[in-house]
């Protein structure tokens, strides 16, 4: 195999697939990228078997061929070489020679065919959204989903899909936007770690569009020249619906940053670790925050708007900051029953809703 490409194009796709890498295997043909120039384009693609990443690079093809390189030497080397017209060109032994201006790399790859493809996968099943609107839903809520490896279905999300609303559930809170089009009803669970990936690689351009696609067991993301296949999480998600109660005792509308800033300075006083709450004190001249911790006290007042009852209640700060950081609106709204119960941030639209659950502060406070 021979074939030159820029610096640009290779680094890109080699980055792309890299997310795909997985950090430990025993199998060690995984740790590597392929690189197929067998069918008049050069493909690179990595595949952990449950996550699989390929995409499309510009170049010439002087000589057919494919090789699998170790994942880790090839970004670094391509990341340092010139930016220049890379040559890589491989021989019968699998030796694999980079060069780039007066830089020459020598390394051994291993056998292409040995590498395992992506699955086929049936595109009939499929959605359209913008690469834009994918990307800021996953942004908005992947920061909820849980790292228990003990339950798959609380590191995963839910896409909802019904009709033209397309819905995406974490386990504390979800958002929703409407589709150009109608689609057939359908729920599957997506690796949080895949939507992740795809977040960093998706251009995230508004004119653009993703491909989604779904089989019983996969999830297709088709966007530019890049293929994403994941497997899906099996089982049947929380019912997140049953926990949105509509009723509530005590509604605050609060300035979004102004409320966001005094829950940050507030964290100032509580050590990585800790589990000391945020105390809220809602009463008609507005809202108070208390924290108190072994390196200190804080407390600070800001003006809400207020309706039903006085209240107070404990969270912890974190999962109000994480909330707070990916809604854009200049206000938000507070929800609120009882200080057991839990409290929802939501729009009118209810275009996203978080659920945040709130803190015994009698007994850990």
């Amino acid at each position: 195999m021979k074939l030159v490409c820029s610096k640009a194009n290779l680094l890109n796709g080699v980055q792309i697939v890299s997310k795909a890498v997985p950090s430990k295997t025993t199998m060690s043909i995984l740790e590597c990228i392929l690189v197929d120039a067998t069918n008049g384009e050069i493909k690179l693609t990595a595949n952990d078997m449950e996550l699989g990443i390929e995409t499309t690079i510009e170049g010439q093809i002087i000589e057919k061929g494919i090789i699998a390189l170790d994942a880790k030497i090839f970004l670094e080397i391509v990341r340092k070489l010139p930016d220049s017209d890379i040559t890589i060109e491989t021989d019968a032994s699998f030796k694999t020679v980079i060069t780039c201006e007066k830089a020459k790399f020598t390394i051994i790859g291993k056998s292409g065919e040995d590498f395992s493809y992506l699955p086929a996968v049936e595109r009939d099943d499929s959605i359209v959204i913008s690469q834009f609107t994918l990307k800021e839903l996953v942004r908005q809520t992947i920061f909820s989903i849980s790292d228990n490896d003990n339950n798959k279905l609380m590191t995963g999300e839910l896409f909802d899909i019904n009709g033209d609303e397309f819905k995406i559930v974490s386990l504390d809170g979800h958002r929703k936007i409407q589709m150009k089009n109608s689609y057939a009803p359908k729920k599957v669970v997506v690796p949080g770690k895949t939507l992740n990936e795809v977040s960093k690689i998706l251009p995230g351009d508004a004119d653009s569009d993703v491909t989604i696609s779904f089989t019983e067991k996969h999830i297709v993301f088709e966007f530019d020249k890049t293929v994403v296949v994941s497997r899906l999480i099996e089982g049947e998600y929380f019912k997140i619906d049953q926990m949105l109660s509509s009723d509530y005792e005590t509604k605050v509308k609060v300035n979004k940053k102004e409320f966001l800033s005094c829950i940050d300075r507030a964290t100032l006083l509580v050590k990585e670790g800790d589990k000391k709450p945020i105390i809220v004190n809602i009463t008609d001249n507005g809202m108070e925050l208390k924290i108190n911790s072994a390196l200190g006290s804080m407390n600070e007042e800001i003006d809400i708007q207020k309706q039903g009852k006085d209240l107070m209640i404990g969270f912890n700060p974190k999962f109000l900051i994480d909330a707070l950081r990916v809604i854009d609106d200049e206000e938000v709204d507070l929800y609120m029953v009882n200080p057991k119960a839990p409290c929802f941030i939501k729009n009118i639209e209810e275009s996203y809703i978080y659920l945040i659950l709130p803190v015994n502060f009698t007994t850990v406070a």
